[in-house]
């Protein structure tokens, strides 16, 4: 939709106002599971093999902490600049989400709460969060809990059922896309720093993020 003027309207008119949407003959399926859009155009599934809960579990919270790392490394008075031109998101809306969506997962599976349409991009409170400080603070305690969650889990085959915007889904699924969803936000964080001129503070590497059904661009 970034790169279709007239893609906002072919959403409106499936009755559809979020994205990633796959659409065909007036139908449509919601992107957050391949394998239903798989299915969708036809195929056998993707082929792909999601990593175990466990290692899901493990990268994410690597992830989490570069992302600390790499928001106490931005400029204060650059927070309120767009993550990328052609987009009306800021710096402090993306580091926040990134955290943000560590917490909507911990809701949905502690407290039953539906995993919603926007339930990862409630944005922080005016006057809150100016600091990359204060996103390092947030996301200590996301990942103390992440971790804690985890720790207490008694079925981690996760394969339990959660009522999502896109259907019930095995908490396998929702943590595998948690876990990428983040990952594609720290990889553009980084690229913010370098934009920046700054260098990335313990860069992840191809094997902090090996098995994570990422994107190929790094906008998309």
């Amino acid at each position: 939709m970034l790169n279709d003027p007239q893609g906002r309207e072919k959403l409106l008119a499936l009755g559809v106002r979020n994205v990633p949407v796959v659409a065909k003959d007036g139908q449509f399926v919601f992107g957050q599971n391949l394998e239903d859009v798989a299915e969708f155009v036809g195929l056998q599934g993707t082929g792909h093999i999601p990593l175990p809960p466990e290692e899901l579990v493990r990268k994410w919270i690597t992830v989490l902490r570069a992302v600390q790392r790499y928001v106490r490394q931005l400029p204060s008075a650059r927070l309120n600049e767009r993550v990328i031109d052609n987009r009306d998101r800021s710096i402090r809306l993306l580091s926040h989400h990134v955290f943000r969506i560590g917490e909507a997962f911990l809701e949905t599976v502690i407290d039953g709460v539906e995993y919603w349409i926007q339930h990862a991009n409630v944005p922080p409170a005016d006057g809150t969060f100016l600091s990359g400080e204060e996103f390092a603070r947030y996301g200590e305690d996301v990942i103390a809990r992440l971790q804690k969650w985890w720790d207490s889990l008694a079925d981690k085959s996760c394969r339990q059922m959660l009522k999502t915007y896109y259907g019930m889904q095995p908490m396998h699924q929702v943590l595998e896309r948690s876990t990428w969803h983040s990952a594609q936000h720290a990889r553009q964080l980084m690229a913010v720093l370098e934009r920046f001129g700054i260098e990335p503070d313990g860069r992840l590497t191809t094997e902090d993020l090996a098995g994570l059904p990422l994107p190929e661009r790094l906008w998309e």
